[in-house]
């Protein structure tokens, strides 16, 4: 790839980041509007609609394999309970903590996770990266200025679970092997927006005529910025750039979230979500092997 189209690319995965730190402050706007199945549900459709274009132009085909729409099944009662506590974490608690604390610790729980139940190696550097991990959380959750009550209130405890919920997504989606990681989640966003609409929206008390201008923004926003635009551009990244170069804009989403929150929900943030974020950062980096900035090599005269 030239250097024009890198630049394009880096500046396409800029906006994806915005895009899903942003996704929290959509969540927290709607959190007045509809309750967490409404959410999935009007989320999915849209980022539906707009995916299958997407899928077709980059002639991604709708073939899925039976294990893959097995893994999809699994996958989408998984997505269903991390929607939950996404949504309900942001509605009792701010969005800049749970986009700082939620996108810090899953890289993190997904590592854990990886070496406690499929044999990961854990190294050395490994051992320091969660302990300084666990100091960013204990920072971001300000454990020495609450009480035991406050530390697990409500919000704090949907973040967590948001935060072991999405690598469990991870693990399942990666099983399958078979299938574009696109067309996996299409047809996860589908079977997702089956089950809520069967088993949890009740249409009858969806009050259409509430929604305004700022709904709709923020609806459209969270399904095709964040959704659609945002994992289109990941995945193509990972295609064209490789995993290890797209993963480092990852350490953007959190400062998205913590700036959007500011400016548009007039969040107050403190030096704790600061510090926290950059330490929890910074053992993600070290857990990856992630390079922020990659030396350039010269030529000897």
């Amino acid at each position: 790839m030239d250097k024009t189209n890198k630049n394009l690319f880096y500046f396409l995965l800029f906006l994806a980041m915005a895009g899903w730190g942003g996704s929290w402050v959509n969540a927290k706007v709607l959190s007045a509007y509809i309750n967490e199945y409404e959410l999935i549900f009007f989320r999915n459709i849209f980022t539906l609609i707009t995916l299958a274009p997407v899928l077709v132009i980059m002639r991604q085909y709708f073939v899925i394999t039976k294990k893959s729409f097995l893994l999809v099944c699994l996958a989408s009662v998984v997505m269903i309970a991390y929607m939950k506590c996404y949504f309900l974490g942001t509605k009792f608690g701010t969005a800049s903590l749970g986009g700082s604390l939620v996108t810090s610790l899953i890289p993190i729980n997904t590592f854990l996770f990886m070496a406690l139940f499929f044999g990961k190696k854990i190294e050395k550097k490994d051992i320091f990266a969660l302990l300084i991990g666990a100091v960013g959380v204990m920072i971001l959750l300000d454990v020495g200025s609450f009480s035991v009550a406050q530390i697990f209130s409500i919000d704090n405890l949907y973040f967590l679970g948001a935060s072991l919920l999405w690598p469990a997504l991870t693990i399942i989606s990666s099983r399958s092997t078979q299938t574009s990681p696109l067309v996996f989640t299409f047809y996860m966003y589908a079977i997702t927006t089956i089950i809520v609409s069967v088993f949890f929206v009740d249409f009858s008390q969806i009050q259409v005529a509430r929604f305004d201008n700022i709904f709709w923004i923020n609806i459209l926003s969270l399904s095709i910025v964040s959704t659609t635009f945002a994992t289109s551009v990941y995945f193509l990244g990972i295609e064209k750039l490789g995993a290890n170069e797209v993963s480092s804009f990852i350490f953007l989403v959190p400062f998205f979230a913590i700036i959007l929150s500011v400016i548009f929900l007039d969040e107050h943030i403190s030096y704790s979500i600061i510090a926290g974020t950059i330490l929890t950062l910074l053992a993600i980096k070290i857990l990856n092997n992630i390079k922020i900035i990659k030396r350039v090599k010269t030529k000897s005269l």
